[in-house]
């Protein structure tokens, strides 16, 4: 087995890539910006995500990436319910609030489906059950199958990159009555 396969396949090998290098190259990568919500002691909250992707159209799932110090994972377990909520440019401030900078004038536009806390005015509100964890390093990776979907009304997403919200100039890709997508 080569140097590099055994670095890869050994845990007790330190990694060789630098954290700070890496948490800047991952920043390279441009992702939209997500708050995950939740029921915490019968309470709506929230956290910022945007490690969250689409894993499978047939069954419908997604995956959201979340630290093992959040408090996100005392309260969402197999079987339970989720919100993943997409965020619009004029949204900025639900990102910082959710994301660790809360602001106490903030007033957050909390709705539901069917018990599940979501963010009213998103780009899009879905909702998820959790059907799997998987521990990651220093988080855990929950897959989520959709039971619903909303889509808000359509304007510039945030999107964050290299460190940074940026603007994104695009046309938003029209969904036809039967489920295709076009415009892609």
């Amino acid at each position: 087995m080569s140097a590099a396969a055994q670095l890869v396949t050994s845990s007790t090998v330190e990694s060789r890539i630098d954290a700070k290098l890496l948490r800047a190259t991952m920043g390279l990568f441009a992702t939209g910006v997500t708050v995950v919500t939740y029921r915490a002691d019968g309470q709506a909250a929230g956290m910022t995500a945007n490690a969250f992707m689409s894993v499978s159209l047939e069954p419908p799932l997604v995956l959201v990436s979340v630290r093992k110090a959040s408090r996100f994972n005392q309260w969402v377990e197999h079987g339970v319910r989720f919100g993943i909520n997409f965020l619009a440019e004029d949204q900025r401030a639900l990102s910082a609030h959710f994301g660790g900078r809360p602001q106490d004038d903030l007033e957050v536009p909390f709705g539901e489906h069917e018990g599940t806390p979501l963010l009213e005015g998103s780009l899009v509100q879905l909702v998820a059950r959790a059907v799997d964890v998987h521990p990651a390093g220093d988080h855990l990776l929950y897959i989520g199958e959709l039971e619903h979907i909303r889509h808000g009304t359509q304007r510039r997403p945030l999107v964050f990159y290299s460190g940074k919200y940026q603007q994104m100039h695009a046309r938003s890709p029209m969904a036809s009555a039967n489920g295709c997508i076009e415009g892609w």
